[in-house]
């Protein structure tokens, strides 16, 4: 009986085992990369609408009682860009003002005013690239 062969291990066979694990991990994650450019999913992780803070304040400019004008002012976050636009929908769900462009860029402590006359249970949107940055209903 040879004892030197019991006690010594042959190790020659992990070797090529861990480099097919290592090749098909590599492989795996190249496909994963590829696909995601191929698919332009890598694309869209820029396209999303800013966040920021917006308050609207409702005036009756000329004391009629009718509200006419909303006061829409930046209080946080990022800027809205000049491709800002704003819809008013009324109560009853039709939109009677449709993308309206806001005018200027709304940086933090610039307000834009929205000249609408205003009735209860009219909302404005203000959309940035088809996405609702800010909403509010007014409740007069």
């Amino acid at each position: 009986m040879n004892l030197k062969s019991l006690f010594t291990q042959d190790d020659r066979a992990v070797s090529p085992v861990i480099g097919v694990i290592l090749m098909v991990a590599i492989t795996v994650i190249l496909a994963a990369v590829i696909g995601t450019f191929v698919l332009g999913l890598g694309d869209s992780v820029n396209d999303t609408s800013p966040q920021a803070s917006l308050s609207f304040d409702y005036v009756d400019t000329n004391d009629d009682g009718d509200v006419d004008r909303a006061v829409v002012t930046h209080e946080g976050g990022d800027p809205i860009p000049t491709s800002a636009t704003y819809t008013i929908i009324t109560e009853d769900g039709t939109t009677d003002v449709s993308s309206t462009d806001l005018g200027s860029e709304l940086t933090v402590g610039n307000t834009v005013t929205i000249d609408h006359a205003y009735a209860s249970g009219d909302t404005t949107r203000i959309v940035v690239d088809g996405q609702v940055v800010a909403s509010s209903t007014y409740q007069g």
